[in-house]
């Protein structure tokens, strides 16, 4: 009879795939890990000026995961900062200039398409109005000038549009003339000779076959 003795066979763990994805803004790079439970004391960050690299042991294994990465463009390492949280982790690259990245990763050499930073934006203040032709006012008053002489009223339009030019145009004498026979003779005359006006009070004068009486007779 043997007596050897059985060994348990060592189960290889597989080492799990974790995914990391990217974004950014005007001034920010950031790069995010989706490492769950990571324990952020032993989350090691290390950025150089186009480099990142992240390592962190991975929860309930031995392994140990681990990030390189060569940036397409250049980062300010002092101004990154990275946080720890139980879904990810999640590194804050800044920007060394305000530009547009069209890949995380590579030699950086295809055409750089400056952003405008969002701090030059609000220091800018609103944008401009858009372009106002300057009009001549001069033109426009003579425009309308020649459409109202144009125009031809008929009937109490046409007599009202001759007292009012009679009165604008008229003389203080003229108008005084005007305003006091119209108040005095209860609006039945309206004389411009302020000479014989000022004489007396201007009395009632009305149409033809039509009596004159005051509201309260």
């Amino acid at each position: 009879m043997s007596n050897m003795t059985d060994t348990p066979e060592k189960t290889s763990v597989a080492k799990p795939k974790i995914k990391h994805d990217w974004y950014q803004t005007d001034a920010q790079v950031v790069v995010t890990i989706l490492l769950k439970n990571a324990p952020a004391d032993k989350v090691k960050v290390h950025n150089g000026d186009r480099s990142l690299s992240v390592s962190a042991p991975l929860p309930d294994t031995d392994a140990e995961y681990s990030l390189e990465l060569e940036l397409a463009h250049e980062v300010i390492p002092s101004m990154s900062t990275h946080v720890v949280s139980p879904s990810k982790i999640e590194v804050k690259l800044r920007k060394k200039e305000g530009l547009r990245w069209a890949k995380l990763e590579g030699e950086g050499n295809e055409e750089k398409i400056k952003a405008i930073p969002q701090a030059v934006i609000d220091a800018s203040g609103p944008p401009a109005p858009p372009k106002i032709y300057k009009k001549d006012w001069d033109k426009i008053e003579k425009e309308i000038k020649k459409m109202e002489e144009e125009e031809k009223p008929e009937g109490d339009g046409a007599l009202n549009a001759l007292f009012q030019k009679i009165y604008g145009e008229g003389s203080d004498e003229v108008r005084k003339a005007m305003n006091k026979s119209f108040v005095e003779s209860g609006g039945t005359v309206l004389s411009t000779n302020w000479s014989e006006v000022a004489k007396d009070k201007v009395e009632v004068k009305p149409p033809d076959g039509l009596e004159f009486k005051k509201w309260d007779e």
